[in-house]
This record gives C-alpha cells, structure tokens and sequence, in this order.
C-alpha cells in the first residue's frame, strides 16, 4: 500500500493534503503520528465519564487534525459529534459517537498497513 491507496482506502483527500503539505514525505510523517495523537482516547473516556465540556475539547481537536491531513470521513463524523456536543444536544451523542469510531478504526488500521508496507 502507498500512501495515496491508503488515502482513499480511509476515505481521505490525498490531493488535497498534498497541496496544503506540499511533500508526500511530509503528509506521510503527519499521517503516522496521527497515531500517536492521544485525542480518540481522551474523546471515548469523556464520553464514558460524561465529561462533555472535555469531550467536546476532544472531538474538536480530531476535527481539526482531520481537516489538516484531509481525512474527509473521520473528519465529517468528528465534526457532526463536535457539533452535537456544542449545542449539548445530549440525544444524538452516542449514534455520533459509534460513527466516529468506526471511522478513527477505519483510518488507523488503514494507517498501519501504511505503516507496515513502507
């Protein structure tokens, strides 16, 4: 896998990064520390502490490393969560919550068969 294939394998804009990084060895370098990004993990333990004011910090931070490295579905899901949590409209958190998992596990698994094949 390369690093446009894992683009679109994730649902990501590679033209798109590529423009505003303006080096694939770049957006490659930010892709892989987006593992390392302890903002997932901090949204899921808010969420279970219903801690929203924390959580929202969360979601906010996934959107905006999303929409600097182009990950248009991760960032899309993150940002109807960051949303909901703004306007504290409690009743769509968790519907939320099961797509930006599904799609932060779509984009790290995605990641690290990047990772694995370079």
């Amino acid at each position: 896998m390369n690093l446009q294939e894992c683009y679109s394998a994730i649902g990501g804009d590679y033209q798109d990064a590529l423009k505003r990084l303006m080096n694939e060895r770049i957006v490659q370098k930010f892709v892989f520390k987006f593992l390392d990004d302890p903002s997932f993990d901090n949204l899921i333990r808010s969420m279970d502490e219903k801690d929203y004011k924390e959580a929202f910090r969360a979601a906010h931070t996934i959107k905006g490393v999303c929409q600097n490295l182009s990950f248009s579905r991760l960032c899309d899901s993150s940002s109807r969560l960051t949303e909901a949590l703004r306007e504290e409209k409690s009743e769509n958190y968790q519907v939320l919550l099961e797509q930006v998992k599904a799609d932060y596990e779509k984009t790290a698994s995605g990641i690290r068969e990047l990772k694995a094949s370079v």
